[in-house]
């Protein structure tokens, strides 16, 4: 991706924190320096609305006149250490039928941050599917909107339909390829 004549240069880091509202956060790089500016469009362009506090992240960086801004988002990963916290929804649920539940193409119906959960609605199907926070985060997402294409893995829980893990529509046919 070209971006007027500056260099861009790859950096691995972590976000340091991302705000949907707002449409910007920042990644701290592994080798340090300053702050650098992620914005909403060009993690929009990567085919994500948000990204999870921690999640690691590799970018294309430039050097501005407003400081070192994010042009490209090229992998994130979520946030280590989540994985081994079972989340209490899904404890008497074989893990290996969470993994073998297909991804299916999605729309969210609403989610609320603050109440850490809400539905979506899978294509094809009458019933909505919960979806909760700690699910998201682990999916490397911090945040949904009403309306966002998502692929989501569902799985008969606790609370019905339950999404056990969600993908950004974009990045949905890699991860089952």
């Amino acid at each position: 991706m070209k971006h007027d004549d500056a260099e861009t240069q790859r950096v691995l880091g972590k976000v340091k924190w991302f705000d949907p509202v707002k449409g910007f956060g920042f990644v701290v790089s592994d080798t340090g320096g300053p702050d650098i500016l992620l914005h909403a469009n060009v993690l929009r362009n990567f085919g994500q609305g948000s990204v999870a506090d921690q999640a690691r992240i590799e970018i294309g960086v430039q050097a501005t006149d407003r400081g070192v801004q994010a042009v490209e988002v090229y992998r994130i990963q979520p946030p280590e250490n989540t994985s081994d916290m079972p989340l209490a929804d899904f404890e008497d649920i074989d893990p290996a039928v969470m993994r073998a539940a297909p991804l299916e193409p999605a729309r969210v119906k609403w989610f609320d941050k603050s109440k850490g959960f809400g539905f979506a609605n899978v294509f094809g199907r009458s019933e909505d599917v919960f979806v909760h926070v700690e699910v998201l985060r682990r999916s490397g997402l911090a945040d949904l909107q009403p309306g966002e294409a998502l692929a989501i893995r569902v799985i008969d829980g606790k609370r019905g339909c339950m999404a056990s893990e969600v993908c950004p529509w974009e990045t949905a046919l890699s991860k089952e390829s």
